[in-house]
């Protein structure tokens, strides 16, 4: 009787054992899993802060790196061709004003219209600098949207179908035919079947 105990006890334990480390395995499947999905995010964040368009290319979509740099581009053009005239323009309505005769305005415009056109391309510069900054923090967003993305599972338990319809219907003994587009969304149940003898005496 108490050897029966004894094997029972260590049956007990190693089944407990087994389920405990097959629980852990699960556990840390799932935390390797969301790590390395978080750890992918993060590293494209933070390449494409440190450079734009490292982010995109270390996930592979390369096609969007001349887009980066072609936004980033076109609005730096914006800001430094603006900041140029800006500056110009300041030079030449300081020299007006200043009743120095050793400064010359160089431009055939007045004071009036001196300031306009320094007012006016300091907007445009400061457009071309916000431009910048939201092109950079676009390409961040990108890069962590399409390192999460990559994790994403898409299976055939989703479906999407398209097709036409038409229906007949008759009102105040006329006839008329509805036709149109019908969108379905398809989810098929994932069900885990299990065999089952049943034994008959």
């Amino acid at each position: 009787m108490q050897k029966l105990k004894f094997i029972f006890f260590i049956v007990f334990v190693f089944f407990g054992a087994t389920a405990f480390s097959q629980s852990d395995t699960v556990k840390v499947d799932k935390k390797k899993n969301k790590k390395a999905i978080y750890g992918e995010a993060r590293k494209a964040t933070i390449m494409s802060a440190i450079l734009p368009g490292l982010g995109q290319a270390y996930n592979r979509k390369w096609w969007k790196v001349p887009i980066v740099y072609a936004g980033l581009g076109g609005f730096g053009y914006l800001l430094y061709s603006n900041q140029q005239n800006f500056s110009y323009y300041a030079k030449n309505l300081k020299a007006e004003n200043d009743g120095d005769a050793n400064t010359i305005n160089e431009t055939k415009y007045n004071s009036d219209q001196l300031l306009s056109l320094k007012n006016d391309f300091r907007r445009y510069r400061d457009l071309g600098a916000i431009g910048c900054a939201i092109i950079y923090v676009l390409n961040i967003v990108d890069a962590n949207v399409d390192a999460h993305l990559k994790t994403f599972d898409v299976s055939d338990d989703l479906s999407l179908e398209l097709k036409p319809y038409s229906n007949f219907y008759s009102f105040n003994n006329s006839f008329g035919l509805q036709t149109g587009l019908s969108l379905n969304l398809k989810i098929k149940p994932r069900i885990s079947r299990m065999n089952t003898n049943i034994n008959v005496d």
